[in-house]
């Protein structure tokens, strides 16, 4: 692989992550909001969006076949629902940063266990790196408090983002990044809209603000129906060992996002944080080098000899 098309089969997934990242600031303004209401709505309206920008770029949606269901299902159980609730009931019991360093530890996961769902052995290149960007991340977000349930709820944090990327993998090759995210999201959606009807209280929609409206409304567009299919993209290009490297990107991109958002010039950490994830991206997304193959050694010919 040359190193424009490595780069070019990476960039949808770096923006994808960095859009992700960016998120966490617009995500606080939704604390207060009917949690499973408003991401219902959320899922919805990007449902909808992936649908008429699919049709656009005139891209088939395939409807799921046999087992192709229960692959896309788990998808929105685990990266859209579960992940949603471990990361609001996880706040509960440990500081953000718990959770964040858990999640952030994703590239770990999907380097060991993404090959095998591809048949492969996993990367050396990429099982070394992984660690790096994990604990670059880790500096960027910080540690924090937690109890024994914090724990937990970070640990399903982490099952879950990492069920995102892997569980998508059977299903890629048929389809395509449009079509997962198509079919993700809306189950997603119905799920979160069961889970309103059951456990929150229809009225509670007055109280959800205008402001909170909007976040749902940029979380729906950016962070789900462009982000996405962005990472689906580099998932199936590059395959999600060397694609969860690019999750090390999210927490880089909060800081960032935060510093844009008046919070302040970051500590030195995050900024030897930001150098580390740098590194370890670069040591474990670099093309491998091109071993030109010896050529075949031509068979020796022996001549018949004559009889005198």
């Amino acid at each position: 692989m040359n190193t424009n098309s490595s780069l070019r089969d990476l960039a949808p997934g770096i923006a994808g992550m960095a859009l992700v990242g960016s998120s966490v600031t617009v995500s606080h303004s939704l604390v207060d909001a009917p949690l499973f209401t408003v991401q219902a709505a959320r899922y919805a309206g990007a449902a909808l969006l992936l649908l008429a920008l699919a049709r656009a770029a005139r891209v088939p949606v395939l409807r799921p076949r046999g087992r192709e269901w229960l692959w896309l299902a788990g998808i929105a159980l685990t990266g859209l629902v579960l992940f949603n609730v471990a990361v609001v009931r996880g706040v509960a019991h440990a500081e953000p940063a718990v959770i964040a360093v858990a999640v952030a530890s994703v590239p770990i996961l999907l380097g060991l266990l993404g090959p095998f769902l591809e048949g492969r052995r996993p990367s050396r290149q990429v099982l070394l790196a992984a660690p790096v960007v994990v604990a670059g991340a880790v500096l960027v977000e910080g540690t924090g408090r937690t109890d024994a349930a914090g724990v937990v709820w970070a640990a399903l944090a982490l099952g879950c983002e990492a069920g995102f990327t892997l569980l998508a993998v059977p299903v890629l090759r048929r389809h395509g990044p449009w079509g997962v995210s198509v079919h993700a999201v809306w189950m997603g959606a119905l799920m979160f809209a069961g889970l309103a009807v059951a456990f929150e209280d229809p009225a509670d929609l007055t109280s959800v603000t205008a402001t909170q409206w909007a976040a749902s409304g940029y979380l729906a567009l950016m962070v789900t129906a462009v982000a996405f299919v962005l990472w689906y993209r580099t998932v199936a290009a590059v395959g999600p060992g060397r694609a969860g490297l690019l999750t090390g990107i999210a927490p880089v991109a909060a800081a960032g996002a935060g510093v844009c958002a008046g919070a302040g010039v970051p500590d030195p950490e995050v900024w030897l944080g930001l150098a580390v994830v740098i590194a370890g991206l670069t040591a474990g997304l670099r093309p491998a080098p091109h071993r030109p193959v010896a050529p075949a050694k031509a068979p020796v010919r022996h001549e018949a000899r004559q009889a005198p």
